[in-house]
């Protein structure tokens, strides 16, 4: 009895610690079971890629483009931000494109786990950044640079594929002969139906957009030159429309296109500045499309891979960065 009346009285003063218990419990199960990312966001039941001339995509939405061995292919980011992943190939190269809303980041990998071929799940967020946990041994790896960060894997990562983030209409005019992913009809309801995501002009906690510079969720360019990480202001780069500047020891450069929502980034070879009019680059009377490829010589310009993404993603994920103030 002594010890029945000890627990009662423990229970009505401690009771109350009962109840975050539970909720901490339902969070989990919910998380783990019931809302399993995977289960939320799926992958395309049918991947469908047209011609130009059968293209239903607005042209002025966001694509991650890709090419390879003479082939073009485009992404709209309104299709990538709902599925997270979508698995094709080009030039006989197998590829993962991704996309995570919260960081605003397009990647894309080659699936490749010791040289074959992976698939992998959505499986949630780290540092608000999808993760993604391969078929075979269950690491999870990050989307923003296809590292494995837990698991058996833990410390590879997956072979990046150069890609670049433009308007539809722009991609189309560098890359006429390109391919662009049409909507799923079976997820026709989960797309983003609106342009305010890729606007800028979301409010969402966790998507929407802070128009001032460098801010957590300001817009950035982060740029990759070797071993060097330098970030640039979305604002300042739409005003100049051309960044000339180093990378650590290496000379590079930042491009817009006219369209204000292409852009590409360079080494910068020689020591004479650039100019650009209309999209047009231009060095000691060479010319070049926005895209580096010459146009009155055959020297084409060094692409380095270039990002539009949050601040605080980017800052997150690249601890050494530099940034042009």
């Amino acid at each position: 009895m002594l010890v029945i009346g000890l627990f009662k009285g423990r229970w009505r003063k401690r009771g109350w610690l009962i109840v975050p218990i539970l909720l901490v419990a339902a969070v989990i199960f919910m998380a783990n079971f019931q809302m399993a990312a995977d289960h939320m966001f799926y992958q395309p039941t049918s991947l469908q890629l047209t011609a130009a001339n059968k293209n239903n995509v607005e042209p002025d939405r966001l694509v991650i483009g890709i090419t390879h061995n003479g082939e073009a292919k485009a992404y709209p980011i309104r299709f990538l931000g709902y599925h997270h992943q979508v698995r094709d190939s080009i030039g006989g190269k197998p590829v993962i494109v991704t996309y995570c809303t919260v960081c605003r980041t397009g990647r894309v990998f080659e699936p490749l786990v010791n040289g074959q071929p992976e698939n992998f799940r959505l499986v949630g967020m780290d540092h608000f950044n999808a993760m993604f946990e391969d078929e075979k041994t269950g690491s999870w790896w990050r989307q923003v640079n296809g590292e494995a960060i837990t698991g058996k894997l833990k410390g590879q990562q997956l072979p990046e594929f150069l890609s670049t983030q433009t308007s539809l209409s722009k991609w189309l005019q560098l890359y006429p002969e390109s391919r662009i992913m049409q909507a799923d009809s079976a997820f026709i309801n989960s797309y983003d139906s609106t342009y305010k995501y890729e606007s800028g002009k979301s409010k969402s906690s966790l998507t929407g957009t802070d128009s001032t510079s460098w801010g957590d969720k300001s817009w950035v360019i982060g740029i990759k030159a070797g071993n060097e990480r330098r970030a640039y202001d979305w604002n300042e780069l739409r005003k100049e429309r051309l960044i000339q500047d180093k990378a650590g020891n290496s000379p590079v450069m930042v491009v817009m296109s006219t369209d204000q929502q292409s852009f590409f980034a360079f080494e910068r070879p020689g020591t004479n500045l650039f100019t650009i009019s209309g999209d047009t680059l231009i060095q000691d009377n060479k010319h070049y499309r926005i895209n580096g490829t010459g146009i009155d010589t055959t020297f084409s310009l060094s692409r380095i891979s270039a990002y539009q993404e949050f601040w605080h993603s980017w800052k997150t994920f690249n601890p050494g960065t530099t940034r042009r103030e």
